[in-house]
């Protein structure tokens, strides 16, 4: 069912984003790769895909603050590979300080490529599955769009504000074959989250492991964070009809962080 549909997935060249671009490509979807490459690298990074899962690859490194290179980047992907039938808006920061001392500029570019831009991917999206009555939106949110924690305010912003967004584009495209949904996850192991784990293990001189387990616990009752390939494996259950049911949900991986 799902095999030579097309998939865009900002911020797909590390982290979740990659991850879940090799769990689509194995079921034979064609990729829109987007990151923070250049040209020639995330070519080659397309090239790969390509040459791997034998599928149509586009790569583009659009500035997501920017509306008029998001519009850009939808029009070539449009073009080059005639529609998007799955969107899945991934490319995130964060900047991490009180809201009395929070740079202005680090506000702006967070809501800018945390929120702003999957309004306009959605916006480009939309027409081609709504003419195809088919279509799969999965943004990807976090528990800090369900919950807070201090010194995140532009991030919690953001991410509630997708659980919102989500949530009306569902009631929108409920009857056009369109569904629309977020995923909250919690830990996640990715390279960005070890920069923060040595600093633990410095300041407490005790192991990397140990000063996982301290962070993942401070707020998670499940003391392990997720592979990324998991939040992949689950973007692509979203995709299957088995999920056609599932819309306007935000959807926590959290590891019982929201229950609490």
């Amino acid at each position: 069912m799902l095999s030579g549909k097309v998939a865009l997935i900002t911020g797909s060249t590390s982290g979740i984003g990659l991850a879940t671009a090799h769990v689509l490509a194995e079921q034979g979807i064609n990729l829109v790769l987007h990151g923070l490459m250049s040209d020639v690298e995330g070519q080659a990074l397309a090239l790969e895909f390509a040459e791997r899962y034998q599928i149509k690859t586009l790569f583009d490194n659009a500035d997501l603050r920017d509306a008029d290179c998001i519009a850009r980047f939808m029009d070539r992907a449009i073009t080059s590979l005639g529609t998007i039938d799955i969107l899945v808006n991934n490319a995130g920061i964060q900047h991490t300080e009180g809201v009395g001392s929070f740079p202005l500029q680090k506000w702006n570019d967070i809501i800018a490529i945390n929120l702003s831009s999957a309004f306009h991917t959605i916006q480009h999206s939309l027409p081609g599955m709504r003419e195809n009555r088919w279509g799969r939106i999965i943004n990807i949110a976090s528990v800090h769009g369900l919950v807070a924690s201090i010194n995140k305010s532009a991030y919690c912003a953001a991410k509630h504000g997708i659980v919102g967004l989500t949530k009306v584009v569902a009631l929108e495209c409920a009857e056009q074959g369109i569904t629309a949904n977020a995923i909250c996850p919690g830990w996640v192991d990715t390279p960005l989250i070890n920069n923060q784990i040595s600093d633990i293990a410095s300041k407490n001189q005790t192991s990397f492991e140990d000063a996982k387990y301290q962070l993942v616990t401070a707020k998670q009752p499940l003391p392990e964070m997720l592979d990324a390939r998991q939040i992949g494996e689950f973007v692509l259950f979203l995709c299957s009809d088995s999920a056609r049911g599932i819309t306007g949900s935000a959807l926590p991986m959290d590891g019982a962080w929201t229950s609490q």
